[in-house]
């Protein structure tokens, strides 16, 4: 089949199978005809409101169904959905709306944001929204994602594609037809595209309104999921799980798990191919830009472990010096990339300029190597990076031996002012309730890292230091404790 506008795709898909669940939400089972049918009212609402083709319509909800048609509905009108945390400070959210000028915001109070026409959580459509089909309209951008709020100078990364889609074709690894398990929040790039990936492709998605561990491998049992997307955090914490409450979940119907979102510890990776597979172990890397990426399974990596996949061809990646040299394999640099079809084919910025060489080629600040092979090894981000003693230290890679402790639920390095090293390095470890010593600590951290790299302080703490997303803003606890 050729592809639909978003808004038709789902139109087909309801003719096919009206009453074909597309989403399951706590109690809550949403069919095809359903969505397509409140999302036709909603749609109508939203121009009585204003929102024409081409407005970006700014969706500040919690993870749930009024999320999701909210976001359809934008399609149906060729608007673009700017999905933002509903939790954000009202500081940030304000700047973000400052920034994307939305034609609706969903999730504000009338009136609280000047002249920006506002609905609030629960809003629904007047009687005569009516449910018929629309007219047929292909948003010219699929999404605009947010970014960069750690800062305290958000930009919005609006993707270069338009919302078209094969409902018979299904992406990512997924199944046409199959089910999907979406427990992080969808104002994250990733699973508000798998979500959407997996519904118009005939299949559904079960979304989890926060993440939980034992609750998400209850949900992959009782609904046979067969593809989720995990970051890194939450498959610690199932790790963190007793044994016996693991292995009381049939995970059978998993046919892939796919991690991204950060930089996945080695010890993790292990844990997890050896519990259900290399098979079903995936991981991808790259961001929001889409310039570049790659993927990598669970079977190769067992033979490049540590990667996080071989960019193909199409998808121009190298690793450069300071000086904008290229790196030697095996030495870490920063991370420039280009796509096939050139600078800004895949997005554009609001609110940001990218950064470029006079050739095109683009970084978001990541660091990493590539081997002899042309395998990517990721480091961390430039900023985050640590200079202690005239040595860098990644923090991700201090973290990750941090958190291989049994004890440890979440844990961030940061660089503080040092008179002597320049910047020392300092541990915010979060153990929950469990009591841990700094010297056993420092005895499990001497197995797995150089001296140098082991923190200088430790800081004890009770609460998750990264989000449901994996994301965890070094910048803001640094200037915490520098206040």
């Amino acid at each position: 089949m050729s592809e639909l506008s978003h808004g038709r795709a789902l139109a087909w898909l309801a003719e096919q199978a009206p009453d074909a669940e597309a989403l399951v939400f706590g109690e809550r089972r949403c069919s095809r005809g359903e969505l397509d049918r409140r999302t036709n009212r909603l749609a109508r609402a939203y121009a009585r409101l204003g929102v024409t083709a081409g407005d970006l319509v700014t969706v500040a909800l919690p993870n749930g169904v009024e999320f999701l048609e909210a976001c359809m509905a934008a399609w149906k009108l060729g608007a673009t959905p700017n999905p933002v945390s509903a939790r954000l400070p009202e500081s940030e959210r304000r700047a973000i709306v400052d920034l994307a000028k939305p034609g609706l915001l969903v999730g504000g109070e009338p009136g609280s944001y000047d002249d920006h026409t506002c609905v609030p959580a629960g809003f629904e459509p007047n009687e005569e929204d009516g449910d018929a089909p629309l007219p047929d309209v292909v948003s010219e951008y699929v999404r605009a994602m947010t970014s960069g709020g750690s800062t305290g100078r958000p930009k919005l990364i609006v993707e270069r594609t338009r919302a078209l889609c094969d409902p018979e074709k299904a992406e990512s690894g997924m199944r046409a037809g199959g089910t999907t398990l979406t427990p992080g929040p969808l104002y994250h790039a990733g699973p508000f595209m798998t979500t959407w990936q997996q519904i118009l492709c005939g299949g559904r998605t079960i979304l989890m309104e926060r993440f939980d561990a034992e609750a998400a491998l209850a949900a992959i049992e009782r609904e046979r999921v067969s593809w989720v997307l995990f970051v890194p955090t939450m498959m610690q914490r199932i790790w963190r799980l007793p044994e016996a409450v693991r292995d009381r979940f049939d995970l059978s119907s998993l046919e892939r798990i796919m991690c991204t979102g950060a930089p996945s510890p080695e010890w993790l990776k292990r844990a997890w191919i050896g519990w259900l597979g290399p098979e079903r172990i995936w991981e991808a890397y790259g961001g929001s830009e889409r310039i570049a990426g790659c993927m990598i399974s669970g079977v190769e990596w067992l033979e490049h472990q540590g990667s996080v996949g071989k960019p193909p061809p199409s998808r121009r990646f190298e690793a450069r010096r300071g000086d904008g040299s290229r790196c030697e394999p095996g030495e870490v640099g920063e991370l420039w990339m280009l796509p096939e079809s050139g600078q800004g084919s895949t997005y554009f910025y609001v609110g940001a300029e990218p950064k470029a060489d006079e050739s095109g080629w683009e970084t978001v600040g990541d660091m990493g190597h590539f081997d002899a092979d042309g395998y990517l090894y990721l480091a961390d981000r430039k900023t985050d990076m640590i200079v202690t003693g005239g040595a860098n230290v990644f923090p991700a890679e201090v973290e990750a031996a941090l958190d291989a402790h049994p004890a440890v639920r979440s844990s961030a390095v940061i660089g503080m002012p040092d008179e002597d090293l320049g910047q020392r390095i300092h541990a915010i470890v979060d153990t929950a309730d469990a009591v841990l010593s700094e010297t056993e600590m420092r005895e499990h951290l001497a197995d797995r890292l150089v001296l140098y790299k082991i923190p200088r302080t430790f800081e004890w703490v009770g609460e998750p230091l990264r989000d449901d997303a994996g994301k965890v803003r070094r910048s803001a606890l640094r200037e915490a404790r520098l206040a």
